[in-house]
């Protein structure tokens, strides 16, 4: 298989570190044979690539390059076999589809999984881009107003992502290695918190009662922003501004006349900006905590007390670097030109 000059380089500069040639095959995902025979074109030539008309002729051309290139950058969702036969389809050129990826490979174009993020139409962008540049120079004094909150839920089983274990060949099946599956997750329940800079509120466990099962609206401003909001304005100050996002009950015209009743700001937040949001780091590490704790819970009340334990015991640090990173968010949201960003 031919290798660019970037993988020579990078397999000489590990050999001449000491690293074993099998280990640098592995690294780089070249064959072994390869790796030598980069190396002794190194110490005969000292160039990276093949001399001019030395070893086996491309199997495309410069224009097939182009056309395989800008065929994955119109669809970044197409796979090294679809545009093998695109390439054989529209420009009868026959090709492996591991001679697509080593060209893909050549202009930096390797598959990774996509990354996850909410569908923005064009007034979403608009929005988030507005909210960020209206809000990217404000200091931490004026975060340290704002009480971020919203609704999550933990799952008594963990969550969906495949657990990785160690095992040797023949024992995929053997019961040490199998994660256990229980239905629907085994139960779960659902959280409604809020921190600012220097606090945190208690944590809402938000019962499956009536019609909707869920949260509405009156129970909104009953359980949650009677009981423990409109405390904690009480404890900031007037200066407080509330972060709710978008969901039903939180902007229903009951919640938003009881709120101007009361006398508690809230942010005019962007539709669909999760990412905007800190508390939703926060959850992450509630639910890794709750996943870390040993005996796990087995019950939907041993999930609440862990849940409760685990929210008190997250260090206030952490909330404050939440905190400290909204201007880098506000930052991620301009450039990205409100589109999604890494948080």
């Amino acid at each position: 298989m031919d290798t660019t000059p970037q993988e020579a380089a990078q397999a000489v500069a590990l050999l001449q570190a000491g690293i074993s040639q099998r280990e640098v095959a592995r690294r780089l995902r070249i064959s072994r044979s390869s790796v030598q025979r980069v190396y002794r074109r190194y110490l005969e030539t000292g160039a990276f690539d093949r001399r001019p008309g030395t070893g086996r002729p491309r199997a495309t051309s410069a224009a097939d390059d182009r056309y395989i290139q800008l065929t994955v950058l119109r669809n970044r969702r197409l796979n090294a076999v679809q545009v093998q036969r695109s390439l054989r389809d529209e420009r009868q050129v026959v090709i492996s589809s591991d001679t697509v990826r080593r060209r893909l490979a050549e202009r930096n174009l390797t598959p990774r999984r996509a990354a996850t993020g909410p569908k923005l139409t064009v007034a979403h962008r608009r929005a988030r881009l507005e909210f960020a540049r209206e809000h990217r120079d404000w200091t931490l004094d004026q975060w340290a107003n704002v009480l971020f909150t919203d609704e999550t839920r933990v799952s008594l089983h963990g969550s969906d992502r495949r657990q990785r274990v160690y095992r040797r060949p023949g024992e995929r099946y053997s019961q040490c290695c199998i994660e256990e599956t229980v239905a629907y997750g085994g139960g779960s329940v659902m959280v409604w918190g809020g921190f600012s800079l220097t606090a945190h509120t208690a944590l809402v466990f938000i019962e499956p009662t009536g019609r909707t099962r869920g949260l509405t609206s009156q129970r909104y401003i009953n359980e949650i922003l009677a009981d423990h909001v409109v405390p904690y304005a009480g404890y900031i100050g007037q200066a407080m501004q509330l972060m709710h996002d978008n969901a039903r009950p939180h902007v229903a015209h009951v919640v938003t006349q009881y709120l101007r009743d009361v006398g508690i700001r809230t942010m005019d937040w962007p539709a669909r900006s999760p990412d905007l949001n800190p508390i939703e780091h926060l959850w992450d590490e509630l639910k890794r905590r709750v996943r870390g704790r040993v005996p796990a819970p087995t019950s939907l009340h041993e999930l609440q007390i862990s849940i409760e334990e685990e929210w008190n015991a997250i260090p206030q640090d952490f909330i404050v670097r939440l905190v400290r990173s909204m201007n880098t968010r506000m930052l991620a949201v301009i450039r990205a030109r409100g589109g999604n960003t890494e948080y």
